[in-house]
């Protein structure tokens, strides 16, 4: 049997697809391995300065399963000095109520509302963030999402990641808190996928903005176009990050990303998300996109399998997933993040979607975020056009 075994591993075909195999898998646990050591950890002395006032500017859009939760969190930061500035496009919005009840049940924290956009770019939420951007009275300023849950300590965990080479801090999303099986899909997106791609990254110097939590020197992006210069690509992350690699400096990320409580999805609702996100990221950074139709195991095993179809290859094949997976079952209890016996399965539907979410991403361009279609065709721009893949040359901090 083991004669058998050995002869048709042997096969030229076989061989080709076992370490094909075996490389994506080291790849992936190598990335794994950065993420977990990196997680956790402070990468350097912050140089925030002391004590500095800091404007928090949430846009926000609709109530949502966590809207009175994650935005009361906002008024109980454990800052000595921040204000908070509230967003909204619309003064019919259905958030409106709320925000104006909490900003009157919070009379001690500087707070108000701004009801307005500016249609600068296709991007709803950056127009909508402009206004707020202008109106901050503070040199340090966070960018954050609506549905991001603020620890206490959440200012101050974005100033420690601050170093003197940093352009911008941020934190990628992590999925708490799901309802349902496509909720841990969503978790298994989230987490050990892309939060773990996003520190392997910012690890080897290769930091990328997730526009959820962003931490801005005021001064060093008004001297590049201020907010306004964010409209140069479709994602405002995108147009960041290139905006500061052009600057010589670094997207540093928090040591302990934050929670985004995700509740009940459905599988549509989480293929239109990743979709929207995939479409983005690989008109904004084509080259890494790229590969990533190799991010997960189902499809590059199913394929060696086909080309070289044996027994022996299928057993080593299953070992090699079991280890993938495994890896990253132990990052999630690492990060203490969502772990679940139903994670197992969410692994295996994110990876099924995997592919047909990287060719949908080529083959279509449109997209609509909360009922708005976006033109995700990239812009000329100054930055866009320098080389947004290099590795930055250490500068002095603009701070």
């Amino acid at each position: 049997m083991w004669d058998q075994a050995l002869q048709d591993l042997s096969e030229p075909g076989a061989t080709a697809a076992l370490w094909l195999c075996v490389a994506l898998t080291c790849i992936n646990l190598v990335g794994i391995a950065v993420a977990a050591l990196r997680i956790g950890r402070r990468n350097g002395a912050s140089v925030f300065p002391s004590a500095a006032p800091i404007s928090l500017v949430r846009p926000v859009c609709g109530v949502e399963a966590f809207s009175e939760e994650l935005l009361t969190r906002g008024f109980h930061l454990a800052h000595p000095d921040y204000e908070l500035i509230f967003c909204v496009a619309h003064g019919a919005d259905p958030i409106v109520p709320l925000l104006e009840r909490l900003i009157a049940a919070h009379p001690r924290v500087p707070a108000r509302l701004i009801v307005g956009d500016e249609r600068i770019s296709d991007n709803p939420k950056l127009n909508n963030c402009v206004r707020g951007w202008e109106a901050a009275r503070h040199d340090w300023v966070v960018l954050a999402d609506s549905n991001v849950a603020m620890p206490p300590d959440y200012l101050q965990q974005l100033q420690a990641a601050w170093r003197p080479n940093t352009g911008l801090v941020c934190s990628t999303p992590i999925g708490a808190r799901p309802a349902g099986l496509f909720a841990a899909v969503e978790c298994a997106f989230l987490n050990t996928l892309q939060a773990r791609w996003q520190y392997t990254g910012e690890a080897l110097g290769l930091g990328f903005a997730q526009g959820k939590s962003m931490l801005w020197h005021k001064p060093f992006l008004e001297a590049r176009g201020g907010i306004r210069a964010l409209a140069s690509e479709i994602a405002e992350d995108a147009a960041a990050t290139k905006l500061v690699r052009a600057a010589g400096a670094q997207v540093h990320l928090v040591a302990v990303p934050f929670d985004q409580p995700l509740g009940q999805r459905t599988l549509a609702e989480v293929w239109s998300r990743q979709l929207r996100w995939a479409r983005l990221r690989r008109v904004t950074f084509p080259l890494f996109f790229a590969p990533e139709i190799g991010c997960g195991p189902l499809l590059p095993f199913a394929a060696a399998l086909a080309a070289a179809p044996s027994i022996p290859l299928a057993g080593l094949l299953l070992g090699l997933t079991g280890l993938w997976y495994g890896a990253e079952i132990a990052l999630a209890v690492r990060a203490r993040w969502y772990r679940h016996p139903r994670l197992l399965l969410a692994f295996l539907i994110r990876d099924a979607l995997v592919p047909a979410l990287w060719v949908s991403a080529w083959l279509r361009g449109a997209i609509v975020w909360r009922g708005n279609p976006m033109d995700i065709r990239t812009k000329a721009s100054e930055p866009s056009r320098r080389n947004p893949w290099r590795r930055p040359r250490p500068r002095a901090s603009a701070a």
